[in-house]
């Protein structure tokens, strides 16, 4: 996948990390959902889209709240994870891009994107995404990362991914709104969004496969560069962070309401 607004074009295939994708990035805090829940999204009865559902972590974590699930993404490795990470669960998975979606109108009461939104050809989905949704349906856009700002060990370990990846875009990251590209608002109305601070716990392993599994990392670099990378970062790890350690990261939600 290549996308010339994202790391100045260089190739990225999730599918090269999806192992230690469904291993390391299933993290968000219990406050994350909760969020979710409290906007009514995501609950009982309600059908859902998941857009760039990767190893369908937000299916998986939200699955005890009731709604009806389907996942989709570009990656079959991703999906292939999903499907064994979802044993047991009613969740219906899909591999295929989001600009290929083709539901019927009205068939879902919220779609949501966590993680992928910047990927999309928005003009492309827009009014493909508003007549899957139902009347006063919402699309639900979501986000979590660290900040390398305020946190001296991700600041440290994005150093690290930068010295292999100079145009990883993914950098430098700051507490900020979800933006939403203006093709979106003669569709749906941006009706609510939050930015909140969380704290999230790993071990020097957990956030070393977090890292491996960004897409500055493991999802662009050659394996021998993956495996020099991690080299690396283990010994940085082992001199700044002690064996267990919180890290600093922001979240953020945005609900658009069909207009």
């Amino acid at each position: 996948m290549t996308n010339n607004k994202i790391d100045k074009g260089k190739p990225f295939d999730w599918g090269k990390t999806s192992a230690d994708y469904a291993k390391f990035r299933d993290i968000y805090p219990r406050e994350f959902y909760e969020k979710i829940t409290a906007r009514g999204s995501c609950t009982d009865g309600q059908r859902v889209l998941d857009l760039g559902t990767g190893t369908g972590v937000l299916p998986r974590n939200m699955y005890e709240y009731g709604a009806k699930w389907t996942g989709v993404d570009i990656s079959e490795n991703q999906i292939e994870q999903a499907k064994m990470l979802s044993k047991g669960m009613d969740i219906d998975y899909l591999a295929m891009p989001v600009e290929q979606l083709d539901f019927p109108d009205g068939s879902f009461d919220v779609i949501t994107a966590c993680q992928c939104f910047w990927y999309f050809d928005h003009e492309k989905i827009v009014r493909r995404l508003h007549s899957m949704l139902k009347p006063n349906g919402t699309l639900l856009l979501l986000y979590m990362a660290w900040l390398p700002f305020e946190d001296s060990i991700a600041g440290a370990s994005e150093k690290l991914v930068l010295k292999y990846s100079p145009n990883w875009s993914g950098a430098g990251e700051t507490a900020h709104p979800i933006h939403i590209p203006e093709c979106y608002f003669d569709c749906f109305e941006l009706v609510y969004h939050e930015e909140y601070p969380l704290s999230v716990r790993f071990t020097r392993e957990s956030w070393n496969g977090r890292i491996k599994a960004c897409r500055g990392v493991g999802a662009s670099l050659t394996d021998i560069e993956i495996a020099k990378w991690e080299e690396e970062h283990k010994a940085l790890l082992r001199e700044i962070a002690p064996e267990e350690f919180d890290v600093k990261h922001y979240a953020a939600i945005a609900e658009l309401k069909v207009r």
